[in-house]
């Protein structure tokens, strides 16, 4: 049976720990001009239904590095659970590719593609999960930190698929985790439950008070209104309207604390000009480490099952 990564939760944190080492050391080899086809011969199979930079670029040369193929599946071609049932896209794309990655709305179009595909699936996003964002946000926090166990990551805003997907792999990887979000924007309590109820240990609780971003290593933030939530701009505009990502804010958490943002950013809105083009920004680090991270993911999926 093929390994999938549909959320942060499908890897051990002994598999986690070493995807990461293996993403810094592919990320060393780069630098040094090494060739890597790890993937020779090999072909993921992108599905969008969402648009991305980010996604569509890193999958893409990531694969290409690894001396593979990606091959582009817009939402207007192939139409999952539209044109298409899900199970019978699922079997036929692994009858031609050996990775299959999904950015899509529902999270439950990325399981019933990892239900029935007979090749490794990676969600490249979903409405439940972000965990390729998480990975590559760790691999960043480590390069600036080393040893990421016992700092503090604070994710200012709204408790979306980046934040639950964050909240798992801190967990597993020894790190705080505090949401900090206006009322009706935490996560439900049952996500903070399942995650002390797998590892008892873990550091992780939600506040609607920014005090919360004292004592943080890495101030994180999202846009207030993703993709699919345009009706509600203009209401959570005014809701988030006190929790911007500014200087002030920022002077809140310790002096060497890290500012983090997914991308794409709403500059002027969730976090200010002077914050992500400021000395404490790893935005642009952690946009590069999205690839790196994605080709371990990729070796370890594709050599694991």
């Amino acid at each position: 049976m093929p390994r999938h990564l549909t959320v942060i939760d499908d890897l051990t944190v002994g598999e986690a720990t070493g995807i990461l080492r293996e993403a810094a050391a592919m990320k060393a080899r780069l630098k040094d001009g090494a060739a890597e086809p790890l993937l020779a011969g090999k072909t993921l199979a992108m599905i969008f239904e969402k648009p991305s930079t980010r996604t569509r670029v890193s999958f893409e040369v990531g694969m290409f590095q690894l001396g593979g193929h990606a091959l582009c599946l817009r939402p207007d071609e192939i139409g999952v659970g539209t044109r298409e049932d899900v199970r019978d896209v699922a079997r036929v794309i692994s009858h031609y590719c050996d990775l299959i990655m999904a950015r899509t709305f529902l999270h439950a179009t990325v399981t019933g593609l990892a239900e029935h595909a007979s090749v490794p699936v990676i969600n490249g996003l979903s409405d439940h999960e972000h965990p390729c964002q998480a990975l590559g946000d760790l691999l960043t926090m480590q390069e600036r930190f080393g040893d990421v166990a016992g700092r503090r990551l604070v994710f200012v805003g709204d408790g979306n698929n980046v934040a639950r997907s964050l909240l798992w792999l801190c967990a597993k990887l020894g790190v705080a985790f505090r949401l900090v979000a206006p009322a009706g924007y935490l996560l439900p309590q049952a996500d903070l439950d399942a995650v002390k109820a797998a590892m008892p240990d873990a550091a992780a609780d939600q506040t609607e008070d920014l005090a919360g971003v004292e004592g943080a290593d890495a101030v994180y933030t999202d846009v207030w209104a993703s993709m699919g939530q345009e009706a509600e701009k203009e209401r959570r505009r005014e809701d988030f309207r006190d929790y911007q990502v500014n200087a002030a804010l920022v002077a809140r958490a310790n002096p060497e604390a890290v500012v983090m943002h997914c991308l794409p950013a709403h500059r002027g809105e969730e976090l200010t000009d002077e914050v992500i083009d400021g000395p404490q920004s790893i935005v642009y680090d952690q946009a590069e480490n999205r690839m790196h991270a994605q080709k371990a993911i990729m070796t370890f999926l594709v050599n694991t099952g």
